[in-house]
């Protein structure tokens, strides 16, 4: 009998943070079992309660609230994973997974996590340009992350460019071959 995949979605502070709560009900619909992680800019765009109910587990929000037991959240939680998802993922989350910050619970997640990284980023099109933005992602691709890049189409900052989040299906896509792949 296959083992129940454990997917760890990461949601940043992005307008795109909405369709994340998508994104958990598609990986919930494969019988996969989810658990997320909000930045606190994410927390802006959307709230925790949304996650818990759609996954009826907690949300990780701050690296040191009270764990369940003696174990900090973002080492038990990267233990768990069989996939790290973050989507949306920001400029600013990606600089911190390309140069090994780790100041909040998702970044310090990724730095404690073995499991397949996914990456979905949202952004403006300028930031998605940016020689840093680029950097960091060629960076991370070599390091193994899967990269889902943003779309071209009507932003919500006004500009027409690529940086909308991918499709979820594509994120979907990009989740299941990660689940294929060796520990990274």
């Amino acid at each position: 009998m296959a083992k129940t995949k454990h997917i760890v979605l990461g949601v940043t502070g992005s307008i795109a943070a909405y369709k994340a709560a998508e994104l958990a009900r598609m990986l919930l619909k494969k019988q996969w079992e989810v658990a997320v992680i909000m930045t606190a800019a994410a927390t802006r765009f959307v709230g925790e309660l949304t996650f818990r109910s759609l996954t009826g587990r907690p949300v990780v929000t701050d690296m040191f609230a009270e764990a369940e037991d003696w174990r900090m959240p973002h080492v038990s939680l990267a233990d768990w994973a069989d996939s790290l998802v973050i989507a949306p993922c920001t400029a600013n989350v990606l600089a911190k997974l390309a140069h090994g910050l780790a100041d909040d619970a998702l970044s310090a997640t990724a730095m404690a996590c073995s499991a397949p990284l996914v990456l979905a980023p949202a952004m403006n099109e300028k930031m998605w340009q940016h020689p840093a933005t680029c950097e960091n992602v060629r960076l991370l691709k070599a390091r193994g992350a899967i990269c889902v890049e943003p779309e071209p189409g009507e932003l919500a900052c006004g500009y027409v460019g690529q940086g909308r989040l991918a499709a979820l299906e594509k994120i979907m896509q990009a989740v299941e071959k990660a689940l294929q792949s060796p520990q990274r």
